[in-house]
């Protein structure tokens, strides 16, 4: 039976406001990381729902003070199943590219359900895309330095938004001038969901830690806020389910270099690894860690007096992953770029691992 539309935006905007308070801790816990440095509206352009979207940007120290210096850029979608979240949830993600990339870190203010059920998301998101190339220059972007990044849902957009973005860099060549289809240098996905062919309750069977599940209360609202109308969603949609998504269509619109952290007790898991492996059987270049021992939405702890030394680590190693793809998108040598040509293993790995990516798994 489906909920009434009326009592999805209640439960929702509850659980915004309490999801609010925990990010507030999680970013007060030293050191806290800084406000973004401007904020830009832009107007959506591919939703059926008109309106504006949000682009929280900040910049490195050394933005203002080189103007002809371009800068590589990092497209951001935060998690919250679609329905919750917002942009400087994850501040501490920004603090670290801007950090170790250098890159203007672009936090992108989808618009949620319930009020904006799917596809919304993935056309706000390819409408940032295609604003940020239409407005490289002007933002002092270099254009073949383009990331994106995301948690969760935002995961799930890392995929799914570049899917969109290339339809639509493909087919209106003239309107989004500057804009290639291929123009994406890598993308930088955490514990994506990729798969809503698969029934919730299936994808919930395959955690090895039920206890450590995030609750059904929470997947409910979002299935049912996302998902609407239920019987018009086609779960196959690339736009929603990326990893089923049409060989050529995979192949032709997300970039080569393509990496993801997935966690050990988290439902997604499963379906991250069915998509990585679909990718590496296509030659795509697949940088992939499991973090052991870590449910999903590990790195957003509320405690306000502790920083998370791990996923510091593992931001740091994502990081890096990024340089590679960035200097590989310009032709400078990868130790020129600072990158380390292989991580350092963890006695964890797979006894053969892919020819066409690296793939880790353990304690960090």
């Amino acid at each position: 039976m489906n909920r009434p539309r009326w009592t999805l935006v209640a439960e929702a905007n509850m659980w915004r406001g309490l999801m609010a308070m925990g990010m507030y801790l999680h970013r007060l816990a030293p050191p806290a990381p800084p406000n973004y440095t401007f904020y830009r509206r832009i107007p959506a352009t591919l939703s059926k729902f008109r309106g504006q979207i949000g682009l929280y940007i900040y910049t490195p120290p050394t933005y203002y003070r080189s103007p002809a210096d371009r800068f590589p850029a990092v497209v951001n979608f935060h998690g919250g199943g679609f329905t919750l979240g917002a942009p400087c949830d994850d501040a501490r993600w920004a603090v670290a590219v801007i950090r170790d990339t250098n890159a203007i870190f672009i936090d992108v203010e989808y618009r949620l359900a319930p009020e904006y059920p799917f596809p919304t998301a993935v056309e706000d998101g390819a409408d940032a895309l295609l604003w940020l190339f239409s407005t490289a220059d002007e933002l002092k972007v270099d254009s073949r330095r383009v990331a994106v990044s995301g948690f969760s849902a935002g995961g799930n957009m890392c995929f799914s938004v570049p899917l969109r973005f290339y339809y639509e860099a493909s087919m209106r060549p003239k309107q989004y001038e500057g804009a290639k289809p291929d123009s994406l240098a890598t993308i930088a996905a955490f514990y994506p969901s990729t798969d809503f062919t698969r029934p919730r309750a299936e994808r919930r069977a395959t955690n090895i830690r039920p206890d450590k599940e995030l609750p059904q209360v929470f997947t409910d609202l979002f299935d049912a806020s996302y998902l609407w109308p239920p019987k018009e969603i086609d779960v196959q949609s690339p736009y929603l389910s990326p990893g089923v998504a049409d060989n050529v269509l995979i192949r032709e619109g997300l970039p080569e270099r393509i990496n993801m952290i997935t966690c050990e007790w988290d439902e997604l898991l499963a379906e991250g690894e069915r998509f990585r492996d679909r990718l590496l059987g296509m030659g795509k270049k697949i940088w992939y860690e499991k973090v052991l021992g870590v449910p999903h939405g590990w790195d957003k702890n509320p405690n306000p007096f502790v920083v998370d030394q791990k996923a510091e680590d593992v931001y740091k190693r994502m990081c890096e992953q990024i340089n590679l793809a960035f200097a590989e998108a310009t032709g400078t040598a990868v130790e020129e770029a600072g990158v380390p040509v292989t991580t350092t293993p963890t006695g964890n790995e797979p006894k053969e691992p892919p020819q066409t990516g690296e793939v880790r798994e353990g304690e960090i």
